[in-house]
């Protein structure tokens, strides 16, 4: 079935199309959920959240871009609307004028895909926001500091030491991969 199919499906509210758009992109959009909540319980929350706007919104899809891509933009929004809902300004700090530091590491080659996720996840909840937002998701500060209510150098500040905390981390494992 294609996406068209399915959408219109989804649109005359026939029950086996829309089990079947939530089989196709779960498991992509709860990997998005799991990068920007604190826990599982807390992804899968937003996860729902953001298939009841998802299919809410279904009508609104202007078939300009791929259909993923915009289930994906509204999981994104949604997650962040659920980590504003929370006490989580406090987790944001400023730094003006932060220098970028050049990043190479022997160890980015040497471990999985699944092992980096898992530094990214470790990172306190303010870093690992913006840095999946801008290293993943590939929004700009401007737009970070919009969407999560912040100043663009506070995302940029949050951005620099989510990188620190990862390259330290990645130097690290160096040490034991060496």
């Amino acid at each position: 079935m294609t996406d068209q199919e399915l959408i219109d499906g989804c649109l005359d509210k026939k029950s086996d199309c829309e089990k079947l758009l939530y089989e196709r992109l779960a498991p992509v959009l709860y990997a998005v959920c799991l990068r920007f909540a604190r826990n599982q319980m807390e992804a899968e929350d937003i996860m729902q959240d953001g298939f009841i706007k998802i299919y809410a919104k279904l009508h609104t899809f202007k078939h300009e871009g791929s259909f993923e891509g915009w289930c994906r933009r509204i999981m994104v929004n949604t997650a962040i609307k659920y980590f504003k809902k929370g006490s989580n300004k406090n987790e944001f700090s400023n730094l003006e004028d932060v220098k970028e530091e050049r990043f190479e590491s022997k160890a980015i080659g040497k471990i999985s895909e699944k092992e980096l996720l898992d530094l990214i996840d470790e990172l306190p909840h303010g870093y690992k926001t913006v840095f999946n937002l801008h290293a993943i998701e590939g929004y700009r500060h401007t737009e970070i500091a919009e969407m999560l209510g912040v100043t663009e150098s506070t995302s940029r500040t949050q951005f620099y030491k989510a990188r620190k905390v990862l390259k330290s981390a990645l130097q690290k494992m160096q040490l034991v991969l060496i």
